[in-house]
């Protein structure tokens, strides 16, 4: 059976499927194949149920689950760091609803975290990786980093105005915000749901315990980071709460979109349950 895992082109989610790709597992008959996309095309994709499996950002998860169910392991969390506003020049942080803000997509879980922090703020949809030049070439007042560009924007020579992760751990009282998870279309039945989900959980567990030989594959997708960059990086967004979310980082899913729900920021509120 075919299975198109979807996901970003980034080096920790190549991270996370390299033992998936190189055979490093037993994949128990499942053929896996990889597509690559950037995570708000992602997002609108899993809204028609495009793929078997995908990551999407957990701001979305609401709207496509009638259609897919959240596996308990793929999560990326900001432990105390997160999605960082960046401008070329400093400013308070409660200035941001006079800026106009590049964001990486209005699904993303790192523009739902902005829009809980400050709700009314002027936008513009940028691709993620290009949200940095549009800030520098003074496009727009400030952008919203996902990915890398949370390790590279200093080396850009912009400046932090709000570590969007760090500001919920501290409003949280130490939970984790939650950005992405990976997740599986319920139309496959639970039998090959639960085969494939215990599949993708042994393809993580491989990566953190061969590092080397999966930070080297991983770093081909890494967008000229160091080495060492690279491996931070990896380490902040693959971890024990991406093995599992365990009790914790499920309380971090329910807060979260409980406060957006609250906010009116989304329209559902559901019970979340892992395959």
């Amino acid at each position: 059976m075919k299975i198109h895992v979807a996901h970003s082109p980034d080096s920790d989610d190549a991270f996370m499927f390299y033992a998936l790709n190189h055979n490093k597992i037993d994949t128990k008959g499942y053929r896996f194949t990889d597509v690559l996309s950037d995570i708000e095309t992602l997002n609108r994709e899993a809204l028609k149920g495009t793929y078997e499996v995908s990551a999407i950002s957990i701001h979305a998860f609401p709207e496509v689950s009638d259609k897919y169910a959240l596996l308990s392991s793929g999560a990326s969390m900001g432990d105390n760091y997160g999605p960082m506003v960046t401008a070329k020049e400093k400013f308070d942080p409660k200035d941001l609803k006079n800026k106009r803000i590049a964001v990486p997509g209005t699904l993303t879980s790192a523009f739902l975290a902005l829009k809980l922090y400050e709700p009314n703020f002027d936008y513009v949809v940028v691709p993620f990786d290009q949200i940095i030049d549009a800030v520098k070439n003074g496009e727009v007042d400030a952008g919203l980093l996902i990915h890398e560009g949370q390790l590279t924007y200093q080396d850009e020579g912009l400046e932090l105005i709000i570590d969007l992760g760090k500001w919920w751990y501290e409003k949280t009282q130490g939970l984790p915000l939650p950005l992405g998870g990976n997740v599986i279309r319920k139309d496959l039945g639970m039998k090959v749901m639960e085969e494939v989900s215990s599949i993708l959980k042994e393809s993580i567990k491989y990566s953190l315990s061969h590092r080397e030989e999966a930070l080297h594959y991983a770093l081909q997708f890494a967008r000229d980071m160091s080495r060492e960059k690279a491996d931070k990086f990896i380490g902040m967004y693959v971890n024990d709460l991406t093995v599992d979310y365990g009790e914790r980082g499920k309380r971090a899913i329910e807060v979260f979109l409980k406060e957006a729900y609250d906010q009116g920021l989304i329209k559902k509120l559901l019970d979340i349950i892992f395959v």
